[in-house]
């Protein structure tokens, strides 16, 4: 038990590795461009350009790459996990066709439209939650994520449905940064490359500026591009990979309710808001509208959030909660 509370204090240690690394390279480029490039080189008005533009892309990349960090990724809500007496009676349940039963008699009353590849009510057996659409286990975070992306270890956390906006502004905002100082350094890298400018610490820093820049441009051009057709089509990458099962089988493109519905999912409905990294997704993670007509028009989808109040009695039947959500949706 000791060996292995230490072996995973070791892995957490290690794991903030590639932060560190990204951070370490974001800091020297900040010395190297402000210190020995711009007060090195530049003249006063165009220092004054520079610094300006710089440290906008500075600080919305660090911004952005905080809350990607930092943002705790989400759960299911209590709703999704099982009650005491259901818990007790799927666990002394033997046979695994009335285990599925029990599952799908619960699932009744929860958004929940896809399926494991059996066919089956998907259920975790570590977290004892019947998981909600697009919902993974995490086995680094030890917790099932909400409409789970991946898991990235150069911002050690869970991209899901809490921190993917963040993520891909912090995509963005890297590639701009990455762009902004490549432009700016390349015309003084051909001044030291002809000999125009003598030789010193700023040769050094602007060489490898060019470099880094270019190299960190080049790898997250091609991740935003796949990220950007991924928010296209509604898909995330686990289902990029494997396709959601839904009650009449797979289909990729099951969450996919055209390209303007898929951006406001991801960034809400506020424009303005789009490239601030601040929470504007729709919903709470737990169901999503879906593409098929019958299913997409479920009251329970049509009317976020309302269905986890704690209005209604667990005894309530499902068509009495279908009524209920239907008047709901077609008055608002």
């Amino acid at each position: 038990m000791a060996l292995s509370r230490a072996l995973r204090c070791c892995q957490r240690i290690f794991s903030w590795i590639p932060v560190i690394i990204i951070s370490s390279v974001v800091l020297w480029s900040y010395y190297a461009y402000v210190f020995e490039l711009c007060f090195a080189l530049f003249t006063v008005h165009g220092l004054l350009v520079y610094l300006s533009i710089f440290h906008v892309c500075f600080i919305m990349f660090c911004w952005t790459y905080w809350k990607a960090i930092f943002t705790p990724p989400a759960t299911p809500s209590k709703k999704f996990h099982l009650s005491y007496s259901d818990k007790e009676r799927y666990e002394l349940e033997e046979r695994p066709d009335v285990q599925k039963q029990i599952l799908a008699d619960i699932a009744k009353k929860l958004p929940i439209f896809t399926r494991a590849q059996s066919g089956a009510i998907r259920f975790c057996d570590r977290c004892q939650v019947i998981k909600p659409d697009r919902c993974h286990h995490c086995s680094v975070c030890e917790t099932c994520i909400l409409k789970m992306d991946h898991h990235c270890p150069w911002v050690n956390n869970c991209v899901g449905f809490s921190n993917y906006k963040f993520f891909l502004l912090f995509l963005s905002y890297s590639m701009i940064y990455c762009v902004f100082v490549a432009s700016t350094v390349f015309q003084y890298f051909l001044k030291f490359w002809v000999g125009d400018l003598p030789n010193g610490p700023a040769k050094f820093h602007v060489l490898f500026l060019l470099f880094v820049a270019l190299m960190f441009f080049v790898s997250l051009m091609f991740l935003f591009g796949y990220h950007c057709w991924l928010v296209a089509k509604n898909r995330s990458t686990l289902e990029a990979f494997s396709a959601p099962v839904f009650q009449n089988g797979p289909d990729r493109n099951g969450f996919n309710v055209g390209l303007n519905r898929n951006l406001q999912q991801v960034f809400g409905e506020d424009r303005k808001l789009w490239f601030i990294p601040v929470f504007t997704s729709q919903g709470d993670g737990h169901y999503f509208p879906l593409r098929t007509l019958r299913e997409s028009e479920n009251p329970l989808l049509g009317s976020e959030g309302k269905w986890m109040e704690d209005g209604g009695s667990d005894e309530e039947s499902a068509g009495e909660v279908a009524s209920k959500w239907k008047c709901i949706f077609k008055c608002s």
